[in-house]
């Protein structure tokens, strides 16, 4: 995994702009610095090594939101500069799409059946791509998404993609498939921003405004976006914006000044594919494209800057600790040293019994948040047998003066994916909310458990301590991704006894919900047993990769600590001479890292 690493900085580190490639230049002569000194300081350079892998990963996610025929796909391929999604008339399968950077041009097709393997296409022609996307992502060729695609991913290499930038085609709202706009709202709490696109063919919907209410919940930044301004003239423009403002502030309850881009996608697209930047700038899209796509983005790339080169600083930090450990240790009287040695062997024992009662506590709430789980999720299936039952009965009555069995069986079919998509987005978003709450709570515990050891080492060898700034256990960059349910809404068949039609109405009724009851009980049972386990193996995946990792810095600082003393024993063996030879190349490259250092903190370029 790690020649991997090294392999995508090497690929990409001239792509790095702004604040990347300068933190970068300072990265690597961090590294080659410490490849230098040997196997001793292995562990800190490839520590530094995940830092530029997670410099690499830091891009920002930018989902765009709108009903059908308002231009999604055209302002996307605007943004790309030439046609790679398909356009229709007739709506698109809700597939979402991911547009990362990458060379040459292709696309990758994932499928609900985890067994499937993806299916890849490459060309440089963008006709070729469109042909292969509108197999699987248009309704034409893939009916009702018969194909059972989960998700499409499209390799392009724009400039705007290389900046930093992921863009996502999200499903389309108001699709008949409810949970398809349900999955589109659980996803959207991983995104940095979105953009909303209506136009003015029509105005604003009722359905875009009720689920633009929701989206405002769900997403840290969101931008409104005017489309086909082209179709209207200046006052027309002027009255469209007036009431898209109007019905944003009094409908959707949006506070203060609403911007809104007004755009023409398909005459940027033009102008980007002539390369006529009067007529880019014309068409509103180098707006989008600078205040939206490239402030945010490098917004996001100066939070990450700071955060890792915080995270760099702690590593050198660590690394001159362990440097001026061995140099001390070099210069001690040899029965000195043994002493010091003895009594910090018993401090490093009595940590290792904090960390075996920090571990057992852990796997307590653990268990303890996954007992709550259960209960919540008991609640959730006496909310859904009630919710099931009443609108199954609802409808049935509404479809005639008796009750229609078959009619209240579709309505569960249809209701079913629905609800249960909009319950697992609720229900993982309590839990990860929990689940954070409570692991912050023992960061603390985690992060004075490891710096007892630092400090003790340091006051024992008369070197000088510095505090870690950033948490001993850093989080890990988590892979944005697109959730894909399968959710039952298959019912039994079920045939009424053939003299149950001479049976009075009540009767009739009675024995036909007795049936629809045990078809919802065993839905209601299998979806939302499905949906508790899979939050549960997120939670005790979450408790697992905290353990993993404070138990990963807790070894590092015992490597850091004892395998100085360790390595400064094992010169000591050798010459007098070479052990003057290594006091003196440790000084040299402790200077070097204390320069590089200071250029880290202070954000000095190169």
């Amino acid at each position: 995994m790690r020649e991997n690493q090294e392999s995508q900085v090497e690929d990409k580190k001239a792509s790095n702009k702004g604040a990347r490639a300068p933190f970068s230049s300072l990265l690597d002569r961090a590294i080659t610095v410490l490849k230098n000194l040997g196997n001793d300081f292995a562990a800190n350079w490839q520590n530094l090594i995940d830092i530029q892998g997670r410099l690499l990963q830091g891009r920002f996610h930018l989902a765009v939101l709108g009903q059908f025929k308002r231009g999604k796909s055209s302002l996307l391929n605007a943004l790309l500069g030439e046609s790679i999604l398909p356009t229709s008339v007739v709506p698109l399968t809700m597939i979402p799409t991911f547009i990362h950077a990458g060379s040459p041009k292709r696309a990758r097709v994932h499928f609900q059946d985890s067994d499937q393997p993806s299916k890849e296409f490459s060309s440089e022609s963008h006709e070729e791509l469109v042909k292969f996307l509108s197999k699987f992502v248009t309704e034409t060729e893939n009916p009702k998404n018969q194909l059972e695609v989960s998700q499409v991913e499209i390799f392009h290499p724009s400039y705007l993609l290389q900046e930093g930038v992921v863009l996502i085609d999200t499903p389309g709202i108001g699709s008949t498939l409810k949970h398809n706009t349900e999955a589109t709202l659980n996803f959207l709490p991983q995104c940095d921003a979105a953009l909303f696109l209506v136009s003015a063919d029509p105005p604003i919907t009722e359905v875009e405004i009720k689920f633009l209410r929701e989206v405002m919940t769900k997403i840290p930044r969101l931008f409104f976006v005017l489309n086909k301004i082209d179709y209207l003239c200046t006052e027309d423009i002027g009255k469209a914006l007036e009431f898209l403002r109007r019905v944003l502030k009094e409908q959707a309850g949006i506070q203060g000044d609403v911007s809104v881009f007004c755009v023409s996608a398909k005459q940027g697209l033009y102008a980007r594919q002539n390369k006529d930047s009067e007529g880019w700038a014309k068409s509103g899209m180098a707006n989008i494209e600078k205040h939206l796509v490239g402030f945010l983005a490098n917004e996001k790339t100066e939070a990450l800057y700071k955060a890792l080169t915080l995270k760099t600083s702690d590593i050198i930090t660590d690394t001159l600790m362990q440097m001026n450990l061995m140099i001390n240790s070099l210069k001690m009287p040899a029965a000195d040293m043994e002493r010091r040695m003895k009594i910090f062997e018993e401090k490093l024992n009595e940590a290792k019994n904090e960390k075996i009662i920090v571990s057992d506590v852990l796997k307590g709430e653990s268990r303890r948040i996954i007992e709550s789980l259960y209960e919540e999720g008991d609640q959730i299936k006496k909310k859904a047998r009630i919710y099931f039952e009443s609108v199954a009965k609802e409808r049935a009555i509404e479809d005639g003066n008796g009750f229609n069995e078959k009619t209240a069986e579709g309505t569960l079919a249809e209701a079913m994916p629905g609800f249960c998509e909009h319950e697992a987005g609720r229900f993982q978003h309590i839990f990860d909310q929990r689940v954070t709450e409570l692991l912050k709570k023992h960061q603390q515990k985690a992060n004075d458990l490891t710096e007892n050891i630092r400090k003790t080492a340091a006051e024992l060898f008369d070197v000088p301590y510095q505090p870690l700034k950033s948490p001993a256990v850093l989080p890990q960059m988590r892979q944005i991704y697109w959730t894909t349910h399968k959710w039952n809404s298959s019912l039994l068949p079920f045939s009424p006894n053939v003299f149950e039609v001479l049976l009075p109405l009540y009767m009739r009724k009675k024995r036909a919900m007795k049936r629809l009851r045990w078809q919802i009980n065993f839905l209601v049972n299998y979806n939302i047993g499905k949906m508790r386990l899979e939050v549960q193996e997120n939670i005790e995946k979450a408790f697992q990769t905290f353990a993993s990792n404070l138990g990963r810095r807790f070894e590092e600082i015992i490597s850091t600590t004892s395998g100085a003393f360790n390595a400064a024993c094992q010169k000591r063996k050798e010459s007098e001479e070479n052990t003057r030879g290594e006091i003196s190349r440790l000084q040299n490259s402790a200077a070097e890292l204390a320069d590089i250092q200071t250029k880290v903190k202070t954000g000095v370029r190169l």
